[in-house]
């Protein structure tokens, strides 16, 4: 189950039967057509951000912010935690299973928070993840065209 935030004012709950229902195609690198009632829509992801669950989607020439939270993140909230504790992270770690692309930074660099590290390509989507925080790159531990799994230990901060 997830929520779905669009133009922060909408809200949606989206579950699994709904996904698995969705008559969707992607055309190319995160474009996709989709059928929903006979209806065409053309559907864009124009910018992603993983760590916040942000996106910024293009549906038929319209542009829509949104944030993704799933049930942990419903759980947090719901029991007044921050998400502020994830400025602390000193590794990075795969979110799913994927291929890495492009790796971005170099050992002993200085990043600040939201700096591209490195593109994973997942489920034929590219995620740059991107830095939770300023800090220094202490190690990268994957190279280019290297397969990972979920939570594989990718990059240390200093």
């Amino acid at each position: 189950m997830y929520k779905a935030k669009v133009n922060a004012s909408y809200e949606f709950d989206v579950n699994k039967e709904a996904v698995d229902q969705l008559d969707a195609v992607e055309t190319s690198t995160n474009k996709y057509h989709i059928l929903q009632n006979n209806s065409s829509i053309k559907a864009n992801i124009v910018s992603s951000n993983f760590n916040k669950k942000t996106y910024s989607v293009k549906v038929n020439n319209n542009t829509y912010d949104v944030v993704l939270n799933d049930a942990l993140d419903l759980q947090i909230v719901a029991l007044g935690f921050e998400i502020g504790a994830s400025k602390k992270v000193n590794d990075i770690k795969a979110p799913m299973p994927g291929l890495i692309l492009e790796i971005n930074v170099k050992e002993a660099q200085e990043v600040k928070e939201d700096d591209p590290l490195l593109i994973l390509e997942a489920m034929k989507m590219e995620n740059v993840i991107n830095s939770p925080r300023d800090g220094v790159i202490k190690s990268i531990k994957v190279s280019q065209g290297n397969t990972v799994e979920k939570n594989a230990l990718l990059i240390e901060f200093e």
